[in-house]
């Protein structure tokens, strides 16, 4: 009424509210990846639709290369899986090809399995790295440091079975590929890994850098900033300022 809407406007809006509280009061799970994937191109958008399912009491499962696929997906009435499209660096070309070779071969066993299976014109090392920063192969690897480092050497090791693919023994016997495992490094702190995370989500996905102060600040900081209401008296804000240059390796 006060915008001055006329009548068509007004019902056609009337609908679609109606609709879209409707699917949202009883379709909740359906509804949110819907809209998460509407948005995979904008991560502050991303975040609040994320809030907001979370808060409807949804379970919003983590990316995972071998459960996931480019959009967001609901897994149940109370569950949805994170979409690979949101990760960035990654394109649905890069994903598709990623869904396919899953889909051909069956769950990706590792790293190296991952990298020889995949179509690395579509899946390049950017990729690679963006995915491992996400957190995409935790349920098969939880280093995700050693990942990244390895990436080089897992890459190469395609490189070489396939080319040894191509090749016959003298003998008529197959060459065994030797060995290789993940390179030893030190492991990210959580911090790290926060920080590695949001290069490749846009926000913190797994947790929040402000989590291992909370428990100290915990008897002057009540509220979040999000929950603030207007008043006279001033208000003691506490954050978090951090700085990190992400590389890749």
């Amino acid at each position: 009424a006060g915008y001055g809407f006329n009548k068509s406007h007004a019902a056609a809006y009337a609908l679609l509210a109606y609709q879209t509280a409707y699917m949202k009061a009883h379709h909740a799970a359906a509804f949110a990846a819907a809209n998460l994937s509407a948005v995979m191109d904008d991560t502050d958008k991303m975040r609040i639709f994320r809030d907001d399912a979370i808060g409807q009491g949804i379970t919003v499962l983590p990316p995972d290369v071998n459960a996931s696929n480019y959009r967001f997906e609901p897994v149940d009435a109370t569950q949805i899986r994170y979409g690979l499209g949101g990760v960035k660096g990654t394109g649905e070309a890069a994903i598709e090809a990623v869904v396919a070779a899953r889909g051909s071969g069956g769950p990706f066993r590792d790293l190296f399995d991952f990298c020889r299976r995949v179509d690395k014109r579509a899946v390049n090392r950017r990729a690679i790295e963006a995915l491992i920063r996400a957190g995409t192969f935790d349920a098969m690897e939880p280093r995700r440091a050693a990942l990244l480092a390895s990436v080089g050497i897992a890459l190469e090791a395609a490189e070489r079975a396939e080319a040894n693919a191509a090749q016959v023994s003298l003998f008529g016997e197959e060459s065994a590929e030797p060995s290789v495992g993940l390179v030893a490094t030190r492991e990210w702190t959580d911090a790290e890994r926060l920080q590695h995370e949001k290069a490749a989500i846009g926000y913190y996905l797994s947790g929040h850098p402000f989590a291992g102060y909370a428990a100290e600040l915990a008897p002057v900081i009540r509220t979040t900033i999000a929950n603030l209401a207007p008043r006279q008296e001033r208000t003691l804000v506490a954050g978090i300022v951090t700085q990190m240059r992400v590389q890749s390796s």
